[in-house]
């Protein structure tokens, strides 16, 4: 796995760089800000960036958007975790509306980093707990929260009808924090089909990533914020 790390401070890259390599993880490139991380990324085609919000010149959301519309990005290609000290739900959103498959705070333990660098490369969404619960609470109810893959355009009203039955289905475990191995050891399904449903799932509903889907679900009311609240964590 190829990973690089986006942070206007040294000693975050540093430490961040030495916890990775100790867990096999190759650290690719570092970057000082968001212009160098879209250059690195375009450079080294890195698996997952570790991207810190508030950078020089560009910031990490900026960034994000760059190197989704670059075509980097997306449920095939770099996975970007949001990795900040600011608890913001302002942050928040706009890393998910930028495509970003995962945010987590920087008190994050080592172990957690490693598990959740893993998890995200695998496909799966990624939030702090405390984020999901006010992600849930404050955008899933309002209508019209989530942008398009291609457009950004409000996802307000969106046919589900496009959607098979088990599709469905996946998108509800999904909505409740599950992962691929969850959802098949509930649904009696290998992994492989589970990831076969989701990637079909967000392509039909034009959606880039995990985390995007699970506030759709929410918003559309295939799940209540009571139900699963608990929403995608962190390992």
């Amino acid at each position: 796995m190829k990973v690089v790390i986006a942070d206007d401070q040294a000693l975050v890259r540093g430490g961040l760089r030495l916890i990775l390599r100790e867990a096999g993880i190759d650290v690719v490139a570092e970057a000082a800000d968001g212009a160098e991380a879209v250059v690195a990324v375009a450079e080294h085609r890195p698996d997952v960036v570790l991207m810190d919000i508030r950078m020089p010149e560009v910031d990490g959301i900026e960034a994000t958007r760059r190197i989704v519309a670059d075509g980097a990005g997306g449920p095939d290609g770099v996975r970007i975790i949001i990795l900040t000290t600011f608890d913001l739900d302002k942050y928040v959103y706009e890393a998910l509306a930028a495509g970003a498959s995962g945010f987590l705070l920087k008190d994050v333990s080592p172990e957690q980093l490693v598990a959740s660098v893993r998890l995200v490369r695998a496909g799966d969404a990624l939030l702090a707990p405390s984020i999901t619960r006010r992600l849930v609470h404050r955008y899933a109810a309002r209508p019209g929260t989530v942008p398009t893959a291609a457009t950004g355009a409000p996802a307000g009203g969106r046919d589900l009808s496009v959607l098979t039955p088990r599709e469905l289905e996946v998108l509800g475990l999904v909505a409740r924090g599950l992962s691929n191995t969850e959802i098949a050891a509930s649904l009696t399904l290998s992994e492989a089909t589970v990831k076969t449903h989701v990637a079909r799932l967000l392509t039909k509903l034009d959606l880039r990533t995990r985390v995007q889907a699970v506030v759709l679900a929410y918003d559309t009311g295939i799940v209540q914020p009571d139900a699963g609240a608990s929403g995608p964590s962190a390992p």
